[in-house]
C-alpha cells in the first residue's frame, strides 16, 4: 500500500464532484436542521429544498460535524494508506467546524494538520485543490499546508444577497451587524475579510449591485492568472450571465466554475445569493 498525504475538507467547499474524485479529497458533511430533521449536506438535503423552506419561513438552522465524525474520517483515511492528513476547513469565525476537527486530530492514528482557511465555498475549495496538487506531486504535510495557506492569501470572495435578514438570524453578519438597520433599505454587497462576513458596499438596486459585483471581481482579477467561481442560490440565470461577462473581461482567466451553493451556506444567505470567488494561481 502506497503511503501519501491525504486531503480532508468539509462540505462547504462545494468542490465539483469530478475534482473530489480525481484528487481523492474527503469532504466531511455539515448538518442542516429543517424543522425536527437533521440532514447531512450534500447527500440528504439540497440547496433548493432549503431555499423553498426559507421562502415559506420555515425554521432552518445548521450545525458543525461532531469531533466523532472527524475522528472516524481520519481513521478511515489512515486505513486507506495515508501517512498524514491535511484537514482544511471553513472560517472558524463563522463555524465551529475547525474546532471539532482540532479535537479529533489529537487522537488520530497519523499526523493531522488542521487549517482554518478563513474561507468558505470555492474560496475554501481552491485551497483544498492547491494542497491536493502539492501532495500528489510528493509534497510533505508541511508543503501541502503551505500551498493551501498561500492560495488562501491570494483568494478573495465577494457576494450579493437580496436581504441581510438570513445572515442576521444566523448570527453570521459579523461587523456588519451594526449597520443592519440602514443596510436593509438597500442591496448589500459583502466580502470575506479576516474570516468574517463584512459589509463592503450598499447599493440602491439589485441590478446596480450585481453590476458593481462584476466590477469589483474584474478589478480584483486584473491581469493576473486567476481561477474564478461564481456561486448562486436559486439564481442560475443571473450566475450564468455574470460568468459570461467575467469570461469576456478577465484576460488572465484560467478556470471558471459556476455552481449553486449547498444547503448550509444557502440557509444563511437565502435565495438570490450571487457570489464571486477570485483566486490567483
Amino acid at each position: 500500500m502506497s503511503r501519501h498525504v491525504a486531503i480532508v475538507t468539509d462540505s462547504t467547499a462545494y468542490l465539483p464532484r469530478s475534482a473530489v474524485e480525481r484528487h481523492r479529497i474527503t469532504a466531511v458533511p455539515l448538518t442542516v436542521v429543517l424543522g425536527d430533521q437533521a440532514l447531512e449536506e450534500g447527500t440528504e438535503i439540497s440547496a433548493r429544498s432549503v431555499a423553498q423552506a426559507l421562502q415559506k419561513r420555515r425554521p432552518v438552522t445548521t450545525s458543525r460535524p461532531s469531533p466523532t465524525m472527524f475522528a472516524d474520517t481520519y481513521r478511515k483515511v489512515a486505513a486507506a494508506g495515508a501517512s498524514g492528513i491535511v484537514s482544511l476547513h471553513l472560517s472558524s469565525e463563522i463555524s465551529g467546524t475547525y474546532d471539532a476537527a482540532v479535537l479529533a486530530a489529537r487522537e488520530a492514528p497519523v499526523p493531522v494538520h488542521v487549517v482554518d482557511t478563513g474561507m468558505v465555498a470555492m474560496a475554501l475549495g481552491f485551497c483544498a485543490l492547491a494542497a491536493a496538487e502539492t501532495a500528489e506531486a510528493g509534497g510533505t504535510i508541511d508543503e501541502a499546508v503551505a500551498a493551501a495557506e498561500k492560495r488562501a492569501a491570494a483568494t478573495s470572495a465577494y457576494f450579493y444577497v437580496d436581504t441581510l435578514d438570513y445572515l442576521r438570524r444566523g448570527g453570521r453578519i459579523g461587523a456588519a451587524q451594526a449597520l443592519l438597520g440602514s443596510a436593509l433599505a438597500v442591496k448589500p454587497l459583502l466580502q470575506l475579510a479576516d474570516g468574517r462576513i463584512e459589509l463592503l458596499e450598499k447599493v440602491r438596486t439589485a441590478s446596480k449591485a450585481i453590476a458593481r459585483l462584476e466590477e469589483i471581481a474584474a478589478e480584483r482579477a486584473g491581469e493576473s492568472q486567476v481561477d474564478i467561481a461564481v456561486h448562486h442560490l436559486d439564481a442560475a440565470e443571473r450566475a450564468d450571465a455574470l460568468a459570461q461577462r467575467l469570461r469576456e473581461r478577465v484576460p488572465g482567466l484560467h478556470e471558471l466554475l459556476v455552481s449553486e451553493v449547498g444547503a448550509v451556506i444557502g440557509a444563511h444567505t437565502g435565495p438570490g445569493l450571487l457570489g464571486v470567488v477570485i483566486s490567483s494561481r
